[in-house]
């Protein structure tokens, strides 16, 4: 009985290490390539941006984020990918990162969790209800960006493969010649 009773405590107390890591929110998968190579796994904060997080796994699941690139990249700060518009590798680069998908742009869903290294946020035009399918990933802190755009997810697997992904040229990041993509996008329940 001592054994059984030591064992099931070891088991609980070994669950919450693993919940802190993976979350309780779907997880996107998303297998990048070109001078990043690898996986990253983000853990989707459906309890944080129920709506954005939706959306962005029904895209997912689609397959609509498949050959997507990283359009916009600065470095000490983020990666910018998901215009699955006008970003998908082989299109006219210089239109990706003006498009989103054909679902509705998404109302705000601002939250008190600080952009720290590994999160993942929506990107958005001037007006804050204008998310769509655009999201990027934090190289870095950027603390000047809380409660001013929505937090969906953190990276909790290769983040040494975000670190890798081509930088962008000049003020805005522009990607100039073969960007990094991300090749295929899939989400674990």
């Amino acid at each position: 009985m001592r054994k059984l009773i030591a064992s099931l405590a070891l088991a609980l107390a070994a669950s919450p290490a693993l919940a802190a890591e993976d979350g309780p929110g779907p997880n996107l998968v998303i297998e990048i390539g070109g001078e990043a190579q690898g996986r990253v796994v983000i853990d989707m904060l459906e309890d944080v941006a129920p709506k954005h997080v939706a959306q962005i796994t029904e895209l997912a699941e689609e397959g609509a984020y498949d050959n997507v690139v990283f359009h916009r990249v600065i470095e000490g700060f983020m990666a910018q990918t998901g215009d699955v518009e006008f970003g998908k590798l082989g299109g006219d680069m210089r239109m990706a990162g003006r498009g989103g998908s054909t679902r509705a742009d998404l109302p705000a869903e601002f939250s008190d969790v600080p952009y720290d290294r590994g999160i993942v946020g929506m990107a958005r035009s001037q007006n804050p209800d204008s998310a769509n399918s655009q999201f990027f990933i934090m190289f870095a802190e950027g603390h000047f960006l809380n409660g001013q755009y929505t937090v969906v997810g953190r990276v909790i697997e290769g983040m040494d493969v975000v670190d890798a992904i081509k930088r962008g040229a000049g003020p805005n990041g522009a990607v100039i010649g073969a960007p990094d993509v991300m090749q295929k996008v899939t989400v674990e329940r």
